[in-house]
């Protein structure tokens, strides 16, 4: 069982290409793989050594040998493939579907630091000021030592109404600060503030991409609409980005059957796979916007990119985080499973993503500290009162100078039509 157990983990990587290799020569039947054999018979010496001869705290058994080898295995592949333990392929699962017990933060490798990529919309991180770019070093006043994303996002999540203190280190002002957090049950919703504005220009704001995005989305969009929308801004700022297939749900609304949103390519020519529309819209008349920053990542970055390709949207803010990459889930035995980068994004026009980002038509920056005050009036969009919300933050609301840019620009079209 051990043998065979390890044959698949290692087969993921090492045999893979000659499974492939001899499918596609027409070989008959399993084609040996010498040097994966060689490799595999190597790492089983060694298991068998440490097994044998390990004189630790604890015996070195052979379950949790082989879980640590394959989290080197998949770890060190690069920042975003990773391993899953049972409760970790549990929780992935729950991400998937918006709905788990913690603080909401998207967090991220970085220079061997935990870096929060944003807080999430509506949560307790982002109600309590946590910002993007802020680095975890404690959770509970235990140092984050040998740090992992797996390790820190285990120690952050629990059950709702526990309490955890999160020790971050701000580098934008050299602070180190502590954060006590109620944990909640973080079900989130991922498209926020839609509302009509002055002019008939709409808003709406898309905080990730989940199994319900798709859907919240059409039902944002179609209010807006029988309110005599004109023309609209939607809002990718902070967006981490989510579910692939919920990009493509939001794109269909504005692209027509068939027409490709994006597409991935592996390691070989072959792997390239088209996303188009389907069940597609005619495109619709009026002007539309897209509000970008550096927190704007993943499946956000290809609505952007395949809105911008084809010109459907004008783009708005900072150019985006460029995480181009695609991590399949996949399930193993015993519940366990694995984040594995498998492809990269291009937009319609075969340009990556990937490490490069999307640079917007309107380059608007603002300020670290003037970003964290727009994302808190995001959040408590039910405080309209101006001396209530002084009161309560100890700041006056800021003007959003970037949605204000978008919806110049929109101005400026609809003048130029005519309407």
């Amino acid at each position: 069982m051990l043998k065979r157990c390890l044959l698949i983990a290692l087969a993921v990587v090492a045999g893979y290409g000659a499974a492939q290799f001899a499918a596609r020569s027409g070989a008959p039947g399993w084609w040996p793989d010498r040097e994966r054999d060689r490799n595999v018979k190597y790492f089983r010496e060694v298991l068998q050594l440490v097994k044998e001869n390990y004189a630790g705290d604890s015996p070195a058994g052979y379950d949790d040998l082989t879980r640590a080898a394959l989290d080197g295995l998949v770890g060190q592949l690069d920042p975003h493939s990773q391993f899953l333990r049972a409760d970790e392929y549990q929780e992935t699962e729950e991400e998937m579907t918006n709905a788990f017990g913690g603080v909401g933060i998207q967090v991220e490798m970085r220079d061997n630091h935990i870096v929060i990529i944003t807080p999430i919309a509506g949560t307790p991180a982002e109600r309590a000021g946590l910002r993007r770019g802020d680095q975890l070093v404690k959770i509970d006043g235990k140092p984050i030592e040998n740090p992992s994303i797996e390790k820190t996002v285990r120690l952050v999540r629990g059950a709702p109404d526990t309490r955890v203190t999160v020790t971050i280190h701000r580098p934008s002002t050299k602070q180190t600060l502590d954060f006590p957090l109620t944990r909640a049950r973080i079900r989130l919703e991922s498209v926020r503030n839609a509302a009509l504005r002055p002019g008939g220009l709409g808003y709406l704001q898309i905080t990730q991409f989940s199994e319900r995005t798709g859907k919240e989305f059409a039902a944002a969009l179609g209010t807006l609409e029988k309110q005599g929308l004109r023309g609209l801004v939607i809002d990718l700022r902070n967006n981490p980005g989510g579910l692939l297939d919920a990009a493509i749900d939001v794109c269909n609304e504005f692209f027509a059957d068939g027409e490709l949103i994006v597409y991935t390519q592996g390691r070989t020519p072959e792997t390239r796979e088209d996303y188009t529309a389907s069940n597609g819209h005619r495109r619709r008349a009026y002007p539309i916007a897209l509000l970008v920053n550096g927190g704007t990542a993943s499946a956000a970055e290809i609505v952007a990119g395949a809105m911008k390709d084809t010109r459907r949207a004008v783009i708005v803010g900072e150019k985006t985080f460029g995480k181009g990459s695609v991590q399949s889930i996949i399930e193993l035995r015993n519940g366990e499973g694995m984040r594995l980068t498998t492809a990269r994004y291009y937009t319609p026009s075969g340009v990556t993503i990937h490490e490069k980002g999307i640079a917007p038509h309107v380059e608007i920056e603002i300020s670290a500290d003037d970003e964290a005050k727009l994302r808190l009036q995001q959040s408590r969009a039910d405080l309209t009162a101006p001396v209530e919300f002084n009161e309560r933050f100890g700041f006056e609301r800021i003007e959003d100078v970037q949605l204000n840019a978008a919806e110049e620009v929109l101005t400026g079209v609809l003048a130029a039509r005519g309407k």
